[in-house]
């Protein structure tokens, strides 16, 4: 595996996307450059997504009639990844990054159905740490509640194992009732952590049982003989 060349192509479909996951499609140039991605693609046309049958027959349209186009776009895209690859100053975390980083969560927030952006959903518990972060700091109610509307609906949801405990990796539909059956440690990790920061925060039961499930289904299931935890 080469995980050097996935961090490449991942990062750009989170720049085309806004997220990021696996299974990873992208389709790119003869020179290896994206100009398209995404990642779960059903078959065929449902829950509101393109199939990837009928994506083959876009993608290969548009490089038929507008190839220059695309050939462009990858070029403007491998250039702004090279920008982010480049080394940077570090800089002090100012009020000003925190209220410029809310008010993009506050834009690309499901206000129906909590969490970010539209399907696939991932639960994305950095940006949940990242608005409680917001709260400690401002008391800015709305940041609260766009994290507890996620956490609500996550834990109902069928993202969220009922049986077993623990988070699927993501939700092929925006209402988080469809997970796509794969389960990460680093996502239990996280979203363990949110969970109790909530806690400690609203003292709601419900996210500390969440939290100890998912403590719960880490020990049970994804820890060996000796104690160590997998992927």
């Amino acid at each position: 595996q080469r995980p050097d060349v996935d961090e490449i192509y991942m990062k750009a479909v989170q720049i085309m996307t806004g997220s990021g996951g696996w299974p990873l499609s992208v389709f790119l140039t003869s020179e290896g450059k994206p100009f398209y991605g995404g990642t779960y693609f059903p078959p065929t046309d449902r829950y509101g997504h393109t199939g990837f049958e009928r994506l083959l027959l876009a993608i290969a349209d548009s490089w038929k009639n507008r190839r220059q186009e695309l050939v462009d776009s990858a070029g403007k895209l491998s250039d702004t990844l090279a920008n982010l690859t480049r080394p940077t100053q570090k800089e002090k975390l100012s009020p000003e990054m925190l209220k410029g980083a809310f008010d993009y969560f506050r834009d690309i927030f499901d206000g129906t159905n909590g969490g970010f952006g539209l399907a696939p959903k991932f639960p994305q518990p950095t940006n949940l740490s990242m608005l409680l972060c917001y709260w400690y700091s401002t008391r800015d109610e709305q940041a609260l509640r766009m994290v507890e509307k996620t956490l609500d609906a996550m834990a109902k949801g069928g993202i969220y194992d009922h049986i077993g405990g623990g988070f699927h990796r993501y939700a092929t539909d925006t209402r988080w009732l469809i997970p796509h059956f794969e389960k990460m440690l680093y996502d239990q990790a996280l979203l363990s952590k949110v969970y109790l920061q909530a806690y400690q925060v609203t003292k709601k039961k419900e996210y500390a049982r969440i939290a100890r499930e998912i403590f719960d289904y880490v020990l049970r299931d994804m820890t060996d003989a000796d104690g160590r935890s997998g992927l």
